[in-house]
């Protein structure tokens, strides 16, 4: 932990200027396939705690059509992220017994079934007019030999990653029965420069660590990016700008930022509430901080604690009914929950260690946290402060934010120093499962912290 107070709409493309809208990904149902094929709608859902055991046998040839590299890119972004994700095995191509087929035409089961194959994406891809890409896809069952999926999108062809991972989530909730998180971002702090001198500029990519983007110059340190649950091209995040550490809003189309509120001491750790209405902060007061919430709309501030401590790392429940948050009123960091209207404060962390960086799991069952003891770790506990589980552990880990459908943490982890000048110092973010299975790495450009999930683009 830095320390106590510092704590499904658009596609952001690969130019630093060009943002695609939602619209410009057109889906239809794609026509039925040739006869002795099912084009039912039949659900063949896998228990992920299963597939977490043994992840499910996928083949995913390359896609027909043209142009042949497009095909080939497109399939590698399913597979990578279906195989990231540590619930399938994409199978070899070189095991492969049936040549990728026509789009239109059954699979020879029995050639998938004998190299061990649950599941088959066939796909094609064409041109129907300049600058223009049509994917066409289906999912199918190989054991009971039926069709589950079959969709086409229409996009710009420079839009043809954000089609890979439209692909990878209609796969992944077909066979497990929940909504998947490919087709999102990552907000970020780039961080570069020795440890003494960091410069930490606001960033954002493809959840997959593509399509990298710089926001801010460097010139002021930013840190704590949160996105807007609805408008997933607005940031909040905290700048120190002319030396005045406030929260601001980001438009990442137009590169606008702003300041939010008139406070005149320093405002942090923001976050948006569920409908976007509303964002909560901490701000400075004295020796401590409060929590306040502040209305979009008027930009009127309503205060929340007045606890004379520290109080910080607001983030509300799903259903925006109740708060949870750090403080150090019992004389050391814990986690409390609080209702929305600042009621009834309880504390839920009871462990051994001080806790930092309460969120909200958007299945609403779970917070994760940061635990100092001795070591930095992340886990998770019922929104009760029951069933507290450490996921990760390391010599500092810091920054936990959810996946849209709660099934992943995002964190970043540093390393220490080598030498007393601060040399060898790294910071990365990692991705891990909330059972604490597969544990990745996410790559970036730059050593990074204070990872932050957009929602769903569409």
């Amino acid at each position: 932990m830095r320390n106590l107070l510092v704590g499904r709409r658009g596609l952001l493309a690969g130019s630093a200027s060009l943002l695609i809208a939602p619209q410009a990904v057109l889906a239809q149902q794609a026509p039925a396939p040739a006869a002795g094929g099912s084009a039912g709608d039949q659900s063949a859902v896998i228990d992920v705690n299963r597939a977490q055991v043994e992840p499910i046998p996928i083949a995913i040839p390359t896609f027909g059509g043209q142009p042949d590299s497009l095909a080939s890119q497109i399939v590698g972004v399913i597979s990578n992220d279906l195989a990231g994700c540590g619930l399938f095995r994409p199978l070899d191509p070189a095991s492969f017994v049936q040549a990728s087929s026509s789009i239109g035409q059954v699979p020879k089961w029995q050639d998938w079934k004998v190299i061990g194959a649950r599941a088959l994406v066939t796909g094609q891809v064409d041109s129907p007019s300049a600058g223009q890409v049509r994917v066409e896809f289906r999912l199918w069952d190989v054991l009971p030999e039926q069709q589950l999926q079959g969709t086409a999108y229409t996009t710009a062809d420079s839009n043809w990653r954000r089609v890979g991972h439209m692909i990878a989530d209609v796969i992944y909730e077909r066979l497990l029965g929940e909504k998947g998180y490919f087709d999102t971002r990552i907000a970020y702090i780039s961080d570069t420069g020795p440890r003494s001198a960091r410069i930490r500029r606001l960033a954002v990519m493809d959840q997959d660590g593509a399509n990298n983007r710089f926001l801010t110059s460097g010139e002021w340190m930013a840190l704590d990016p949160r996105f807007h649950p609805i408008k997933v091209n607005e940031l909040a995040f905290m700048s120190f700008a002319e030396n005045q550490p406030r929260v601001y809003l980001f438009d990442l189309g137009s590169g606008r930022q702003s300041l939010l509120g008139a406070f005149s001491s320093m405002t942090f750790a923001p976050r948006f509430s569920p409908d976007g209405s509303k964002v909560i902060l901490s701000e400075a007061r004295g020796a401590g901080s409060d929590i306040v919430v502040v209305d979009l709309g008027s930009m009127a501030p309503t205060q929340l604690t007045n606890s004379g401590a520290i109080d910080t790392s607001p983030c509300y429940s799903p259903d925006g009914s109740q708060i949870c948050f750090n403080s150090d009123r019992d004389g050391s960091p814990q986690i409390y929950i609080m209702g929305a209207d600042g009621s009834n404060p309880k504390r839920i962390s009871y462990g051994d260690g001080r806790y930092f960086a309460p969120v909200w799991s958007p299945r609403g069952d779970l917070i994760a946290f940061i635990r100092q003891g001795d070591s930095f770790a992340l886990g998770v506990m019922n929104t009760d402060g029951t069933g507290e589980r450490i996921l990760s552990e390391g010599f500092n880990v810091d920054g936990p934010s959810f996946c849209p459908n709660g099934r992943v943490i995002a964190f970043w982890r540093s390393t220490a120093a080598t030498s007393s000048s601060g040399a060898g110092y790294t910071t990365r973010l990692v991705n891990i499962d909330i059972t604490g299975f597969n544990e990745r790495m996410i790559q970036t450009p730059t050593d990074a912290s204070d990872p932050a999930w957009s929602p769903l683009l569409s």
